[in-house]
Protein backbone atom coordinates (compact mmCIF):
# COMPACT_ATOMS: atom_id res chain seq x y z
CA UNK A 1 0.00 0.00 0.00
CA UNK A 2 1.63 3.34 -1.03
CA UNK A 3 1.50 6.65 0.58
CA UNK A 4 -0.51 8.98 -1.89
CA UNK A 5 2.70 11.90 -1.89
CA UNK A 6 5.30 9.09 -1.07
CA UNK A 7 7.20 6.53 -3.56
CA UNK A 8 7.41 3.67 -0.48
CA UNK A 9 5.15 1.19 1.15
CA UNK A 10 2.77 2.68 4.22
CA UNK A 11 3.22 -0.64 6.11
CA UNK A 12 6.75 -1.64 5.30
CA UNK A 13 8.51 1.44 3.93
CA UNK A 14 10.16 -0.15 1.07
CA UNK A 15 10.52 1.59 -1.99
CA UNK A 16 7.91 0.71 -4.96
CA UNK A 17 10.55 -1.03 -7.12
CA UNK A 18 11.02 -3.23 -3.69
CA UNK A 19 7.60 -4.20 -4.41
CA UNK A 20 7.18 -5.15 -7.67
CA UNK A 21 8.84 -4.25 -10.81
CA UNK A 22 7.18 -2.68 -13.99
CA UNK A 23 6.47 -5.17 -16.86
CA UNK A 24 8.82 -5.47 -20.37
CA UNK A 25 6.60 -3.42 -22.01
CA UNK A 26 6.55 -0.95 -19.75
CA UNK A 27 10.41 -0.39 -19.38
CA UNK A 28 10.80 -0.76 -22.95
CA UNK A 29 8.13 1.85 -23.62
CA UNK A 30 10.17 4.15 -20.54
CA UNK A 31 13.55 3.72 -22.23
CA UNK A 32 12.24 4.97 -25.65
CA UNK A 33 10.76 7.82 -24.68
CA UNK A 34 13.68 8.66 -22.96
CA UNK A 35 15.85 7.75 -26.15
CA UNK A 36 13.36 9.78 -28.37
CA UNK A 37 14.95 13.20 -29.54
CA UNK A 38 18.23 12.54 -28.62
CA UNK A 39 20.83 11.31 -30.83
CA UNK A 40 20.37 7.63 -29.52
CA UNK A 41 16.91 7.87 -31.33
CA UNK A 42 18.31 5.09 -33.59
CA UNK A 43 17.72 2.23 -30.61
CA UNK A 44 14.03 2.99 -30.68
CA UNK A 45 11.63 2.11 -33.15
CA UNK A 46 8.11 3.44 -34.37
CA UNK A 47 4.91 1.86 -32.48
CA UNK A 48 2.38 1.64 -35.46
CA UNK A 49 -1.00 2.79 -35.34
CA UNK A 50 0.20 5.30 -32.48
CA UNK A 51 1.73 9.14 -33.58
CA UNK A 52 4.82 9.97 -31.96
CA UNK A 53 5.29 6.79 -28.89
CA UNK A 54 8.38 5.10 -29.76
CA UNK A 55 10.00 2.04 -27.90
CA UNK A 56 13.38 1.18 -27.10
CA UNK A 57 14.28 -1.46 -29.43
CA UNK A 58 15.96 -4.04 -26.83
CA UNK A 59 18.93 -6.30 -28.43
CA UNK A 60 18.33 -9.63 -27.00
CA UNK A 61 20.55 -12.34 -27.28
CA UNK A 62 20.05 -16.01 -27.01
CA UNK A 63 23.31 -19.00 -27.28
CA UNK A 64 22.51 -22.34 -28.08
CA UNK A 65 25.16 -24.72 -26.96
CA UNK A 66 24.82 -28.30 -28.19
CA UNK A 67 24.72 -31.40 -25.47
CA UNK A 68 26.07 -34.39 -27.10
CA UNK A 69 25.42 -37.55 -24.98
CA UNK A 70 24.90 -41.25 -26.42
CA UNK A 71 21.41 -40.55 -27.04
CA UNK A 72 20.31 -38.12 -29.49
CA UNK A 73 21.91 -34.22 -29.06
CA UNK A 74 20.17 -31.67 -26.72
CA UNK A 75 20.78 -27.91 -27.07
CA UNK A 76 21.23 -25.79 -24.29
CA UNK A 77 19.56 -22.26 -24.55
CA UNK A 78 20.62 -19.41 -22.69
CA UNK A 79 18.78 -15.88 -23.22
CA UNK A 80 20.02 -12.32 -21.86
CA UNK A 81 17.55 -10.12 -21.71
CA UNK A 82 19.95 -7.39 -22.68
CA UNK A 83 23.24 -7.30 -24.84
CA UNK A 84 25.33 -4.50 -25.88
CA UNK A 85 23.69 -4.00 -29.43
CA UNK A 86 25.71 -3.69 -33.16
CA UNK A 87 28.40 -6.76 -31.85
CA UNK A 88 28.81 -9.86 -33.13
CA UNK A 89 27.66 -12.60 -31.36
CA UNK A 90 31.61 -14.09 -30.34
CA UNK A 91 32.32 -10.20 -28.78
CA UNK A 92 29.12 -10.10 -27.07
CA UNK A 93 30.00 -13.13 -25.22
CA UNK A 94 33.57 -11.94 -24.53
CA UNK A 95 31.62 -8.96 -22.75
CA UNK A 96 29.21 -10.32 -21.29
CA UNK A 97 31.92 -12.87 -19.68
CA UNK A 98 33.50 -9.54 -17.81
CA UNK A 99 30.67 -8.54 -16.29
CA UNK A 100 30.02 -10.50 -12.54
CA UNK A 101 27.78 -12.93 -12.69
CA UNK A 102 25.47 -12.22 -10.50
CA UNK A 103 24.80 -9.18 -12.65
CA UNK A 104 24.48 -11.03 -15.93
CA UNK A 105 21.20 -10.42 -17.20
CA UNK A 106 20.51 -14.37 -18.22
CA UNK A 107 16.40 -14.75 -18.20
CA UNK A 108 15.32 -16.33 -14.78
CA UNK A 109 18.18 -15.74 -13.04
CA UNK A 110 19.50 -13.00 -10.12
CA UNK A 111 21.13 -11.23 -13.07
CA UNK A 112 18.11 -10.25 -14.78
CA UNK A 113 15.99 -9.37 -11.24
CA UNK A 114 19.12 -7.11 -10.81
CA UNK A 115 18.74 -5.19 -14.45
CA UNK A 116 15.14 -4.55 -14.27
CA UNK A 117 15.97 -3.46 -10.40
CA UNK A 118 17.92 -0.73 -11.57
CA UNK A 119 16.23 -0.08 -14.72
CA UNK A 120 13.17 1.48 -12.14
CA UNK A 121 16.14 2.73 -10.16
CA UNK A 122 18.36 4.69 -12.02
CA UNK A 123 16.04 5.50 -14.97
CA UNK A 124 12.70 6.65 -12.51
CA UNK A 125 9.72 7.49 -15.43
CA UNK A 126 8.80 10.40 -13.20
CA UNK A 127 12.67 12.21 -14.35
CA UNK A 128 11.61 12.01 -17.69
CA UNK A 129 7.84 12.30 -18.29
CA UNK A 130 4.86 15.05 -16.03
CA UNK A 131 2.68 12.44 -16.93
CA UNK A 132 3.90 10.46 -13.97
CA UNK A 133 4.23 13.12 -11.49
CA UNK A 134 1.61 14.65 -8.64
CA UNK A 135 0.72 17.83 -9.21
CA UNK A 136 2.67 19.67 -11.40
CA UNK A 137 1.69 23.70 -12.19
CA UNK A 138 1.75 24.93 -15.72
CA UNK A 139 5.16 26.32 -14.93
CA UNK A 140 6.52 23.36 -13.48
CA UNK A 141 5.66 21.31 -16.52
CA UNK A 142 7.26 24.20 -18.72
CA UNK A 143 10.47 24.06 -16.65
CA UNK A 144 10.71 19.77 -16.54
CA UNK A 145 10.33 20.23 -20.32
CA UNK A 146 13.34 22.43 -20.54
CA UNK A 147 15.42 20.11 -18.26
CA UNK A 148 14.38 16.93 -20.14
CA UNK A 149 15.48 18.38 -23.44
CA UNK A 150 18.60 19.97 -21.79
CA UNK A 151 19.84 16.55 -20.32
CA UNK A 152 19.09 14.65 -24.22
CA UNK A 153 21.02 17.40 -26.02
CA UNK A 154 24.27 17.48 -23.82
CA UNK A 155 24.66 14.98 -21.09
CA UNK A 156 22.28 11.66 -22.38
CA UNK A 157 24.65 8.32 -23.41
CA UNK A 158 24.71 4.64 -24.65
CA UNK A 159 28.02 3.46 -24.09
CA UNK A 160 29.49 1.59 -27.37
CA UNK A 161 31.43 -1.72 -27.10
CA UNK A 162 34.35 -2.42 -29.03
CA UNK A 163 37.95 -3.39 -28.71
CA UNK A 164 40.82 -1.23 -27.34
CA UNK A 165 41.24 1.77 -29.99
CA UNK A 166 38.27 0.48 -32.29
CA UNK A 167 35.52 2.57 -31.17
CA UNK A 168 34.47 5.90 -32.43
CA UNK A 169 37.38 6.54 -34.71
CA UNK A 170 35.31 6.91 -37.82
CA UNK A 171 33.76 9.85 -36.16
CA UNK A 172 36.63 11.74 -34.81
CA UNK A 173 38.72 11.30 -38.13
CA UNK A 174 35.91 13.35 -39.66
CA UNK A 175 35.56 16.01 -37.27
CA UNK A 176 39.38 16.35 -37.39
CA UNK A 177 39.27 16.56 -40.87
CA UNK A 178 36.01 19.01 -41.10
CA UNK A 179 38.08 21.20 -38.73
CA UNK A 180 41.42 21.37 -40.96
CA UNK A 181 38.67 21.74 -44.28
CA UNK A 182 39.26 18.73 -45.22
CA UNK A 183 37.03 16.01 -46.70
CA UNK A 184 37.05 13.06 -44.26
CA UNK A 185 37.99 9.99 -46.15
CA UNK A 186 36.17 6.39 -45.42
CA UNK A 187 37.97 3.97 -43.02
CA UNK A 188 38.61 0.24 -43.73
CA UNK A 189 36.18 -1.56 -41.92
CA UNK A 190 37.85 -3.89 -39.36
CA UNK A 191 36.19 -7.65 -38.91
CA UNK A 192 33.90 -6.65 -35.52
CA UNK A 193 32.56 -3.78 -37.57
CA UNK A 194 34.57 -1.02 -36.05
CA UNK A 195 37.36 0.81 -37.62
CA UNK A 196 40.83 -0.26 -37.63
CA UNK A 197 43.74 1.81 -37.46
CA UNK A 198 47.46 1.67 -37.75
CA UNK A 199 48.55 4.27 -35.93
CA UNK A 200 46.48 3.61 -32.70
CA UNK A 201 48.24 3.35 -29.24
CA UNK A 202 49.53 -0.04 -27.87
CA UNK A 203 48.47 -0.34 -24.83
CA UNK A 204 45.04 1.49 -23.27
CA UNK A 205 44.10 1.87 -19.60
CA UNK A 206 40.56 2.03 -17.92
CA UNK A 207 39.63 5.63 -17.02
CA UNK A 208 37.61 3.88 -13.74
CA UNK A 209 40.59 1.55 -12.17
CA UNK A 210 43.54 2.92 -14.29
CA UNK A 211 44.44 -0.82 -15.08
CA UNK A 212 45.32 -1.78 -18.48
CA UNK A 213 42.38 -2.63 -20.97
CA UNK A 214 44.20 -6.35 -23.01
CA UNK A 215 43.87 -5.44 -26.61
CA UNK A 216 41.87 -8.57 -27.29
CA UNK A 217 39.26 -7.43 -24.65
CA UNK A 218 36.40 -5.73 -25.11
CA UNK A 219 35.99 -2.22 -23.28
CA UNK A 220 33.45 0.29 -23.01
CA UNK A 221 33.41 3.62 -25.36
CA UNK A 222 31.64 6.53 -23.52
CA UNK A 223 30.80 8.99 -26.98
CA UNK A 224 30.16 12.65 -24.51
CA UNK A 225 33.78 11.90 -22.76
CA UNK A 226 35.88 11.16 -26.13
CA UNK A 227 37.30 8.25 -27.48
CA UNK A 228 40.34 8.87 -25.50
CA UNK A 229 38.73 7.19 -22.51
CA UNK A 230 37.33 3.76 -22.60
CA UNK A 231 36.10 1.64 -19.35
CA UNK A 232 36.51 -2.57 -18.80
CA UNK A 233 33.09 -3.59 -18.96
CA UNK A 234 32.53 -3.98 -15.25
CA UNK A 235 34.13 -0.54 -14.45
CA UNK A 236 31.18 1.43 -16.17
CA UNK A 237 29.51 2.62 -13.28
CA UNK A 238 28.16 5.77 -11.71
CA UNK A 239 30.28 7.82 -10.00
CA UNK A 240 28.07 8.58 -7.27
CA UNK A 241 26.32 4.67 -6.43
CA UNK A 242 28.85 2.77 -7.83
CA UNK A 243 26.31 0.46 -9.63
CA UNK A 244 26.86 -0.84 -13.46
CA UNK A 245 25.30 1.83 -15.59
CA UNK A 246 22.07 -0.30 -16.77
CA UNK A 247 21.69 -1.10 -20.68
CA UNK A 248 25.08 1.41 -20.79
CA UNK A 249 22.84 4.51 -20.34
CA UNK A 250 25.13 7.23 -18.89
CA UNK A 251 24.99 10.89 -18.16
CA UNK A 252 27.86 12.81 -18.55
CA UNK A 253 29.24 15.82 -16.22
CA UNK A 254 31.94 17.61 -15.20
CA UNK A 255 34.14 14.45 -15.92
CA UNK A 256 32.22 11.88 -14.62
CA UNK A 257 29.94 9.21 -15.38
CA UNK A 258 26.44 8.96 -14.03
CA UNK A 259 22.86 7.00 -13.46
CA UNK A 260 19.81 9.16 -14.50
CA UNK A 261 18.81 9.55 -10.88
CA UNK A 262 22.33 10.70 -9.55
CA UNK A 263 22.57 13.08 -12.28
CA UNK A 264 18.95 14.56 -12.13
CA UNK A 265 19.69 15.30 -8.73
CA UNK A 266 22.65 17.24 -9.44
CA UNK A 267 20.68 19.37 -11.28
CA UNK A 268 17.14 19.90 -9.52
CA UNK A 269 16.54 18.79 -5.66
CA UNK A 270 14.88 15.66 -5.23
CA UNK A 271 12.03 15.28 -2.81
CA UNK A 272 12.35 12.97 0.27
CA UNK A 273 8.99 12.39 0.33
CA UNK A 274 7.60 11.69 -2.85
CA UNK A 275 11.37 11.14 -5.03
CA UNK A 276 10.08 12.98 -7.61
CA UNK A 277 12.02 16.17 -8.83
CA UNK A 278 11.26 19.34 -7.65
CA UNK A 279 11.04 21.98 -10.41
CA UNK A 280 9.37 24.61 -7.63
CA UNK A 281 11.54 27.18 -6.18
CA UNK A 282 9.45 27.35 -3.01
CA UNK A 283 10.52 24.25 -1.15
CA UNK A 284 11.55 22.93 2.18
CA UNK A 285 15.03 22.32 3.13
CA UNK A 286 16.31 20.67 6.62
CA UNK A 287 19.25 19.14 6.82
CA UNK A 288 20.70 18.54 3.68
CA UNK A 289 17.38 17.21 2.02
CA UNK A 290 14.54 18.36 0.11
CA UNK A 291 10.68 18.13 -0.04
CA UNK A 292 7.94 19.63 -1.47
CA UNK A 293 6.31 22.21 0.70
CA UNK A 294 2.86 19.46 0.78
CA UNK A 295 4.78 16.69 0.98
CA UNK A 296 7.13 17.92 4.03
CA UNK A 297 5.02 15.44 6.51
CA UNK A 298 5.69 13.11 9.21
CA UNK A 299 6.57 9.53 8.07
CA UNK A 300 4.52 7.86 10.68
CA UNK A 301 1.50 10.15 10.93
CA UNK A 302 1.17 12.38 8.33
CA UNK A 303 1.19 15.73 10.31
CA UNK A 304 2.61 18.33 8.60
CA UNK A 305 6.01 19.07 10.05
CA UNK A 306 5.93 23.51 8.44
CA UNK A 307 6.73 25.06 11.36
CA UNK A 308 7.96 22.33 13.56
CA UNK A 309 10.85 20.29 15.18
CA UNK A 310 12.01 17.92 12.92
CA UNK A 311 13.85 14.46 14.07
CA UNK A 312 15.66 12.45 11.23
CA UNK A 313 15.36 8.86 12.03
CA UNK A 314 16.83 5.71 9.90
CA UNK A 315 16.13 7.50 6.56
CA UNK A 316 12.68 8.91 7.95
CA UNK A 317 11.39 12.38 8.52
CA UNK A 318 9.21 12.83 12.24
CA UNK A 319 6.80 14.73 14.16
CA UNK A 320 8.29 15.46 18.02
CA UNK A 321 5.35 12.96 19.10
CA UNK A 322 6.19 10.01 17.05
CA UNK A 323 10.05 11.12 17.45
CA UNK A 324 9.30 9.90 21.34
CA UNK A 325 7.39 6.31 20.40
CA UNK A 326 10.65 5.68 17.99
CA UNK A 327 13.28 5.96 20.71
CA UNK A 328 14.35 2.82 22.34
CA UNK A 329 13.28 1.92 25.88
Amino acid sequence: MFCPNRKVCKLCRCSQEDHGMSSEVEDDQKIGRLLTDSKYAHLTARVKGVEGLRVYKRNRMIITNPIVSRKDPTFDTITYEWAPPGLTQKMAILYMELIPAEKRPVAGTEGAYYRRWQLMRQLPVYDQDPAHCRGLSEGEEKAMAQFVKAYKDGMLGVGEVALPGEAGMAKEDGKQAQKNGKTPQDPSPAPNGTVSNCLKKTEYHCDHCKLPTPADSPVVYAERAGYGRQWHPACFVCSQCGEALVDLIYFWKNGSLLCGRHYCQTVRPRCTGCDELIFSEDYQQCEGLAWHKSHFCCSECDQPLIGQSITLHQGLSLCPSCSQRAKPV
